[in-house]
Formats: structure tokens, C-alpha cells, sequence
């Protein structure tokens, strides 16, 4: 009678741990799709910030805010058009809904990267206005669409991923360490700002922006180097089995 109450609690115990690994399974992509996700995302970032240069002569410290917008522009479709191929549920979302939601993701997105800068100290006013949207727009591609394209409005996984920083297979990692890796960038580059240098490259959000890039390329390296791991790993746990 006790053994069999044991049994019954540890089985009913493990199956929320089932559900979230059946449901992770569900949505996960294979090493090479998410090192492809990676790599055209890094084209695409380079890609915009080259056309900026190239034919439009404006780069991040002389014309910042139409630079943004540049990266923004192409990333935008990049970005949603990719993570959505792996939504979750896919019988209840349709790739139409996922994008969908990437592009209500954007400017929501957006929103709380420019309150979360403020927050911290951005600059306000009419002069900086331009460049605090076109520099949230970029930020909200770097962090929120990705995670609103495959997971949508599901709060259990929002929790997982950014609360409770727990991402599982390499959907996980792909959406996670870019996510991080873009705020801690940009918060970073935020440190020369106040310092009494007289560079133009310190004005909001010329660093900012440098460091978010480079903490989001960084991160993505990380990623891809963590997911190469895990699937050699799994390989030779595999044939030794």
C-alpha cells in the first residue's frame, strides 16, 4: 500500500517534467538549423551596417538614428521570418499567426527597452527621440521578437527562458543567450557615457548601440559553441549506448 503511494506520487511528480519535455521536443531544431538561424541573422546585421556605409555614407556616430533604422529594416523581416518556422503548438498557431505576432512583438518590444533605458538614466527630449525609437526598435529584434515569434503570449515559457533562466535544447539557447547578450552589451557600453572624454562616440546611443551589437554577436558565438557541444555530446551518449 505505501510503495504503491509512493509510486503514485513520484509519477504524478514527474509528469509536469514530462509535459515541459514533450513540449520542448515539439519545438526544438536540429544544431545545424540553429547555427543557420544564428548565421543569418549576423549576415543580416552586417549586411545593413555595410549598406549604411556603402550607400549611404552614415554610419553609427555620424548619422546614428538612420543607421538604427537601417539595421532595424532588414533585421526585422529576418528575424520574425525565421524564429517563427519554429513556433510552439504548431495545430494552434500557423506560421501566418507566428509572424503575426513577431510584428506586434516589435514596437511592445520596443516600448519596454526605451522605459527600461530611461529608467536607467537615457537622455529625454525632442532630440533624442528619433534615436531612443530607432535604437529600442533594434534592441526589441535582438530580445523580445525572437521569443514572441516562437512562444508567443505563453507565460510559462517567458518564465523559463528570462526568469528563471532555464533554456532547454537549442530553441532555447538561440533565443536566451542573443537576448542576454544584447542587454548586457549595451549596458556595458553605456559605461564610457558619463565619462568626461569629449568623444562623439559617447553620445546616447552611439555606444549603447556598439555594445549591444557586439554583446548580441558575442552571445551568439557562445550559443553556437554551447550547441555544438551539446549535440557532440548527445552523439557519443548515443553510440555508447
Amino acid at each position: 500500500m505505501k510503495a504503491n503511494a509512493t509510486s503514485s506520487f513520484v509519477k504524478s511528480s514527474a509528469e509536469p517534467e514530462l509535459e515541459e519535455e514533450v513540449s520542448v521536443s515539439s519545438t526544438s531544431i536540429s544544431a545545424l538549423e540553429a547555427l543557420s538561424v544564428h548565421l543569418i541573422s549576423v549576415l543580416g546585421l552586417v549586411l545593413a551596417l555595410l549598406l549604411a556605409h556603402t550607400f549611404f555614407s552614415v554610419n553609427l556616430v555620424s548619422h546614428p538614428s538612420p543607421t538604427l533604422l537601417l539595421v532595424s529594416i532588414i533585421e526585422c523581416p529576418i528575424v520574425i521570418l525565421l524564429y517563427s518556422r519554429y513556433r510552439k503548438n504548431r495545430d494552434e498557431c500557423t506560421y501566418l499567426k507566428a509572424v503575426g505576432q513577431g510584428l506586434l512583438g516589435l514596437p511592445v518590444g520596443a516600448l519596454v527597452n526605451a522605459l527600461g533605458a530611461i529608467a536607467l538614466g537615457a537622455p529625454v527630449g525632442t532630440q533624442y527621440f528619433l534615436k531612443t525609437i530607432n535604437w529600442s526598435l533594434m534592441m526589441s529584434l535582438f530580445t523580445i521578437v525572437p521569443a514572441v515569434s516562437v512562444f508567443g503570449s505563453s507565460w510559462k515559457d517567458w518564465q523559463r527562458i528570462f526568469a528563471n533562466t532555464k533554456p532547454i535544447g537549442s530553441l532555447g539557447f538561440i533565443i536566451y543567450l542573443p537576448a542576454h547578450g544584447a542587454i548586457i552589451g549595451a549596458w556595458l557600453g553605456a559605461l564610457p557615457m558619463p565619462l568626461d572624454w569629449e568623444r562623439s562616440w559617447q553620445e546616447w546611443p552611439i555606444c549603447v548601440s556598439y555594445g549591444a551589437m557586439a554583446g548580441y554577436l558575442v552571445a551568439m558565438v557562445a550559443s553556437s559553441s554551447l550547441i555544438l557541444a551539446r549535440a557532440r555530446f548527445q552523439h557519443v551518449k548515443v553510440n555508447r549506448d
